[in-house]
This record gives structure tokens, C-alpha cells and sequence, in this order.
């Protein structure tokens, strides 16, 4: 063995060797007892995060139920990552002058699938670096023909057990990303705005939106407040900017009489309350703010009886930015006296794109829905009733509090990249169908007449189908079957875990059970584990607005795969945030330093042998009695999802009971030739590294080597 381990020039070279003898490799063996996991899959066209490096614990689980003989699965994919990629490549399209609406939808699509085909290698490659064994015969991708049909048949199928409809209602629109969002999707946080008291006929009203004031279509006060109970029904005339205006004064419990003036404006285009109360008063819905986000006067700008000055107003208003016409209606406002006062420190919640923090508008569209009570009640059931565990153990209530409070699910999304939704519309009849083929003629009328959706699923959706669609779709194995039936489906599903963080239990892994169950009947995964945030050494969440993002490759680079993999887990509370540091990454790289020193002073004393003396057999009997009780433990904490915990107990042990005592005890021995000392100490320190190798696995493997010479990978033997 060299004096000085060098990952640098080893690992590269050993993750080779187990790919060229498909270690890596699941079969079915119902001589053994399955274990499977399915990767999270990662965006195809990005570089992976720190975040991403937190698959370590899956790698975990992997390797350490091969070494106890189980027949083990880790599939690896790729998410196309609609509104993520589309941004990207949009970001790439700017800085050529040009843009998405340069294209049309199908040279589009084929502009950014070879953009991120060029990139998706790149991602592959970085999973290999950090040493994760996956099963890569085995790979997806999201837009994967066959996956798009499993997606379309499940579609198909919520649409026949009456669990989807189409519908006009107001849904989370990013102007900036192009589409709507799910309610999962946005992003609240609070901010301090302008407060504007108007006069609106005999009232007062406050509003931090005075530019929706021109799509008002009631005044709401709440039926107890003795102050306006009087005026509920009465229709009141309010003096506008663009010329008067009537609308009636409805009730509304929920209006706060203690909010403004304890009387609210309705504009159910543009406000989620305010489009309900519209549907009970059977109140117009009329936008004024485009899909664009600019301000749309047509409606008052195409009327024959305005005056000019009104008209001239309107025309200085339209195909502004919401922004730059607030200015302007409220210099207005103060121009007419309508403007009573202003509250410059409002401190109120806002809904913001998850994606590019710009302000969510919300917006009355068409859109698919799926109803999700009838699925949330049997996914609730599931984690109520043990079926599927979670760990640790007190995201429980938190998932089960996710599903108490779902609302109908927005799967529509305005996006070109992504797998588009199988719907058409009788254009005779204005009837919508759906078909998992591309159908000849119209199902409505019988004719070739109609026209597909143009919007594609929400990646969620897709993805929520991940854990079922990937095995039902691997080669030799028929996807026309209604219930999924072959042999790697029945004999790997449900899928042993689901690992992720817990950041994403609400948008993605509480979608899976839903939709999982709907789809196959059975849980998608037996198993939750949930990982905690990686955080800078402050305890901030890392961005790339703050600088403090770090690059996995750049810390293998430096210090190799296993420092990184070890620092992620090294004591780490389960499900807790982890705070990155750069003394944590000595420490681990001090530790497989250590590791393989232990290992060459053992491989350099293989020679000539005599026997124990006696006082030494005490020393070699109690190394024996302690290396059961560790293993003993470290099973236990394994098989309890209690990893640091597992690796916490070898490292304490390798470092500072077998080399800081029992070495020193033996060294001489050792040096001496002692067979009996050697023995004892080889055989201990080869256990070591097997459990070990889990969380550390290529120094484990170069050491291992040396010991095995029948030519034998750790990854072959057994704890």
C-alpha cells in the first residue's frame, strides 16, 4: 500500500471496475429478499447541488442491504424539469437576441430537448464521482415515450373515475415564468407595501391594489358590523376614474371590520376570495391584467360613449406594467380627490413564483383539476395506519396535516417543455375528450375537427408517478396491462424507500402516495426517510444570491468522494439540518487517512508469524467481546434508519478503541510475527471496513483489495 491514500488517482478507477463486472446490476432473485429504491431524479440539463449529494444516504442503504444479502435496486432517472429547464433555456435564448415566441411549439420543444440532451451527461457523470451505485441499465427520463404513456393512462383513468374536470377559475399565474402554478408552488412572504385609503362613493376603502379598482364588481362588509348593515343590497354610485360606476353592497363573514375601514372592494378576477364570493352573487369575472402582466383597457378603449378626457386616461393606463400604472392611478386618484390617504408600512403576505420570487398573479383561467379528496383520504389511510412508515418519526403529523389541507389540484401549465396533455375539443361543440393516442377523428362529433390542449401537465404530475412508472416501463416488461403486472413490478414494488428532504414531502413525496395508490393500488414505497437542508457554516440556507453556494465537485476535486459522503452523515441528527463546514471536511478526510493507515500497518506485517503469548489473549478476547457488541449495535442502528448514529459508533471505534488501545496494545506483537495478534486484528479491522463501507466506499474498496486475493469486491462479500 502507498504511504499516503490519494483518491484522486483510485477512485475514478475502482467506480470503472464495478460498473465493467455490473455490481451495480438488480435482478430478480425470489431466493432473496428485495430492496429497492428509486432516485429522486435530478434535473437532466443542470449541474448537481450540495443538495444533491445528500443521495449519500440512499447509497447507504444500497450498499449496506447488498453486504447483508439482499437483492438490491437503486434506479437511477432524469426529470425534465419543465419550468426549470424552459427558464434556463430561455436565459441561453436571450443572450442570442431572440426568444421563445421566435419559435413555434414543435421546433421549440426540439430546440431545448437537444440543449438539455448535450447537458444531461454531465449530471450522469457527477452521480458516478460521488460513488453511487446505481443500477445505470436502468435509467429514465421523464419525457421517455413509454413514460409519457404510463402519465397519459393515468390521466385517462382519473378522467373515468370522475376525479378530473376542466374549469374557469383563478389560478397562481407567474408573468414572468409564462404559467400557472399549483398552490404548492407558490411562495408567501412578507413585505411592507403602500396601504391606499380611496373614496368610493359614501365610503372609504383601503387596498394595496388600486389598479384593480376598474374591475370591481361589488363592496363587501361583514353582515354584523352595525356601521354598514344598513346599505347590504342597496346599489351605491361611486365616482371613478374612468367615470362612474354602480355595484351593490353584498354581505361577506370573513371581511375583518377591524382591516381599513371594514369595508372591501370585490374583484374576483383578480383576488381568490373575491372570485368565490363572485361565483355565490353571481358576480362578472372581468381581468384587467394580462398574462403578461400589462394592464388591459380594450374593454373600455373599444366603448362608443366615453368622453376624451376618460378615453385619454384609459389609453395612458393600457399595455403598462402593473407597477407603472399603480404610479400613475394613484397620482390620478389624488388629481380627482379620490385619494384619502396613505399607509406607507402595510406589512402584509404576498404570494411570489417559487421559481423567480416575482409576485404570483392570480388570474381566471381554463384549466385541468384533479379532485383530491377521494385520493387524499386513501394516502392519509396509508400513513395512519403503518402501511407506509416514516422516518424520523415526527414528519408523521406534519404529512398528515400536508394532506388534511390540500385543495383541488392545478395540473395545467402554460409551458411548451414538458409532456403535453391529452386532451382535444370538438370545435362544433366546444366539448372536450381525452385519448392516451393521438385520435383520427373527434369523439364528440365524429369528425376532423378539433384542436389539443396546448398546455402540458405540471411536472408534479408527472413525477408523482415516478416510482411505479419506472418499473413498469423497463425493458421485457408490457405497459399494456391495466394493472401493471410483470416480474420486476411485482417483485420490487412497492419500493422499499423514499429518500428525500423534507422540503419537498408537501410538493412531491405526499403527491406519490396520492397518486400511486390511485394509479397501482398499492403504496408506491413501504418507507420515508427524510434528510435535512445543507446549510452554510451560519446556518443559511444556501443560494446563489448570497455567495454561499458550494460546488460537490469542486470539495471531490479536493478531497475525494468519501470526505464529502462522510462529512453529510457524520453527526448529523436525523432529519435535521446540516450545517457545512470546512473543519468538517478535515476531520473526515483525517478519518479515512486513518482508516487506511490502520490497513497498511496490518498489510506490511504479514510475514513471518509465531505463537501468542498468553497475557495477550486477554487483550485479543476482549477486542473480540467489543467488536460484537459494536456490530450488534451498528445493525441495529442500520436497520432503525439511524445512519449517523451507525457510522458515529464504527468511527469512535476504529479510531479510538481498535487503533488508539488495541494497536498500541498489540504493535509489538505485531511487529514480532504474532499469527494469533494479526489474525484477530485483520479480521476485526476487514468487519470494520464492510460497515464502513456504506458511507465511505472507495477508500474501504482500496484497502479491501489489498487484503482479497481472489480478486473478490467488498461489494461481493457480507456482513
Amino acid at each position: 500500500m502507498d504511504p499516503k491514500y490519494k483518491p484522486q488517482q483510485i477512485e475514478a478507477k475502482i467506480y470503472k471496475e464495478w460498473e465493467d463486472r455490473n455490481l451495480f446490476k438488480a435482478v430478480v432473485d425470489k431466493g432473496k429478499k428485495p430492496f429497492s429504491i428509486i432516485l429522486p431524479p435530478p434535473n437532466a440539463n443542470a449541474s448537481l447541488h450540495l443538495g444533491h449529494a445528500m443521495y449519500v444516504y440512499e447509497d447507504v442503504m444500497i450498499r449496506y442491504h447488498r453486504l447483508i444479502g439482499d437483492e438490491t435496486l437503486w434506479l437511477p432517472g432524469a426529470d425534465h424539469a419543465g419550468i426549470e429547464t424552459q427558464y434556463v433555456f430561455e436565459k441561453f435564448l436571450q443572450k442570442q437576441g431572440k426568444s421563445r415566441f421566435d419559435y413555434d411549439r414543435e421546433t421549440l420543444f426540439k430546440k431545448i430537448w437537444d440543449f438539455v440532451m448535450e447537458n444531461r451527461g454531465t449530471m450522469e457523470d457527477q452521480l458516478r464521482r460521488l460513488g453511487f451505485s446505481l443500477d445505470w441499465e436502468k435509467k429514465k427520463f421523464t419525457l421517455d415515450d413509454d413514460i409519457v404513456k404510463v402519465v397519459y393512462r393515468t390521466f385517462k383513468k382519473l378522467a373515468d373515475k370522475n376525479l378530473l374536470y376542466r374549469d374557469y377559475k383563478l389560478v397562481n399565474y407567474c408573468t414572468r415564468c409564462g404559467t400557472s402554478f399549483s398552490d404548492l408552488e407558490v411562495v408567501y412572504v412578507e413585505r411592507e407595501d403602500p396601504l391606499y385609503y380611496m373614496k368610493y362613493g359614501p365610503f372609504t376603502i383601503a387596498t394595496v391594489r388600486p389598479e384593480t379598482k376598474f374591475r370591481d364588481t361589488a363592496l363587501a362588509v361583514n353582515p354584523k358590523d352595525k356601521r354598514y348593515k344598513k346599505y347590504i343590497g342597496e346599489v351605491i354610485e361611486v365616482q371613478g376614474l374612468l367615470g362612474p360606476i354602480r355595484m351593490t353592497v353584498i354581505p361577506d363573514p370573513e371581511v375583518d371590520p377591524k382591516f381599513g375601514t371594514g369595508i372591501m372592494k370585490v374583484t374576483p378576477a383578480h383576488d381568490p376570495h373575491d372570485f368565490e364570493l363572485g361565483k355565490k352573487f353571481d358576480l362578472p369575472v372581468t381581468p384587467i391584467i394580462t398574462t403578461s402582466g400589462k394592464m388591459d383597457f380594450s374593454w373600455f378603449l373599444n366603448r362608443k360613449d366615453i368622453s376624451e378626457k376618460y378615453r385619454q386616461r384609459a389609453n395612458k393606463y393600457h399595455n403598462q406594467k402593473v407597477a407603472v400604472a399603480r404610479s400613475m392611478i394613484v397620482e390620478d386618484l389624488k388629481t380627482d380627490g379620490l385619494l384619502i390617504k396613505v399607509d406607507q408600512n402595510y406589512t402584509h403576505r404576498v404570494g411570489t413564483c417559487y421559481r423567480d420570487g416575482r409576485v404570483i398573479e392570480p388570474l381566471p383561467l381554463e384549466q385541468w383539476f384533479i379532485k383530491v379528496k377521494p385520493l387524499v383520504d386513501k394516502a392519509k389511510k396509508l400513513v395512519v395506519d403503518g402501511e407506509i412508515k416514516i422516518y424520523p418519526k415526527r414528519f408523521k403529523k406534519r404529512l398528515i396535516d400536508i394532506l388534511d389541507n390540500f385543495i383541488d389540484w392545478n395540473i395545467s401549465r402554460q409551458i411548451v417543455w414538458g409532456i403535453r396533455i391529452p386532451a382535444y375539443r370538438c370545435r362544433s361543440t366546444k366539448k372536450w375528450f381525452i385519448e392516451t393516442t393521438a385520435p383520427k377523428y373527434c369523439a364528440i362529433c365524429g369528425k376532423d375537427d378539433f384542436i389539443q390542449d396546448e398546455d402540458t401537465f405540471d411536472t408534479w404530475f408527472s413525477s408523482a408517478q415516478w416510482p411505479f412508472a419506472v418499473l413498469a416501463t423497463q425493458k421485457g416488461n408490457n405497459i399494456k396491462t391495466t394493472d401493471y403486472n410483470n416480474e420486476l413490478f411485482n417483485y420490487y414494488y412497492p419500493t422499499t424507500v423514499m429518500e428525500t428532504g423534507y422540503d419537498i414531502l408537501r410538493a412531491w413525496v405526499s403527491r406519490m402516495i396520492m397518486i400511486g395508490y390511485f394509479a397501482t393500488g398499492k403504496p408506491p414505497f413501504k418507507n420515508i426517510f427524510l434528510h435535512g437542508l445543507v446549510r452554510d457554516r451560519f446556518g443559511q440556507k444556501m443560494s446563489k444570491s448570497k455567495g454561499n453556494v458550494i460546488n460537490p465537485m469542486a470539495i471531490v476535486d479536493r478531497y475525494g468522494a468519501d470526505v464529502l459522503r462522510a462529512a453529510l452523515v457524520f453527526g448529523v441528527k436525523e432529519g435535521g439540518d446540516l450545517p457545512f463546514t470546512e473543519d468538517k471536511l478535515i476531520g473526515m478526510r483525517n478519518f479515512c487517512n486513518k482508516v487506511w493507515n490502520i490497513g497498511r500497518f496490518i498489510d506490511m506485517n504479514r510475514g513471518q508469524k509465531t505463537k501468542a503469548k498468553g497475557q495477550k489473549l486477554e487483550i485479543l478476547k476482549k477486542l473480540g467481546k467489543e467488536f460484537k457488541e459494536e456490530k450488534k449495535k451498528y445493525l441495529k442502528s442500520m436497520d432503525g434508519y439511524k445512519f449517523s448514529q451507525a457510522f458515529g459508533l464504527v468511527y469512535e471505534f476504529v479510531w479510538h478503541r481498535f487503533a488508539d488501545y488495541y494497536l498500541e496494545q498489540l504493535k509489538d506483537d505485531v511487529i514480532n510475527g504474532n499469527i494469533k495478534a494479526l489474525e484477530t486484528l485483520e479480521e476485526v479491522f476487514l468487519e470494520n471496513l464492510k460497515m464502513l463501507h456504506p458511507f465511505v466506499p472507495f477508500v474501504t474498496e482500496a484497502i479491501y483489495k489489498v487484503f482479497e486475493k481472489d480478486g473478490r469486491s467488498i461489494l461481493q462479500d457480507r456482513l
